[in-house]
């Protein structure tokens, strides 16, 4: 599991994506959050704009990422 360290209280779930080189673009990122192919915390989220924090962990595509 890798540690993404962010800038402030949150970062929204397609922006985090996008900022992991995850996904190509916005649009990618919206159909895979759409998709249910997101987990946050161990559950499928379908909300883009899902606001990430410290202690969270995402996954998608066989990585996951702890937010710090």
């Amino acid at each position: 599991m890798r540690e993404v360290t962010i800038k402030g209280e949150f970062i929204k779930l397609d922006s985090l994506l996008k900022f992991e080189n995850m996904v190509m673009s916005g649009g990618e990122a919206k159909i895979v959050i759409q998709e249910g192919q997101v987990c946050v915390n161990g559950a499928a989220c379908t909300m883009r704009g899902k606001k990430i924090r410290s202690g969270d962990v995402v996954s998608f595509a066989g990585e996951e990422m702890r937010i710090v």
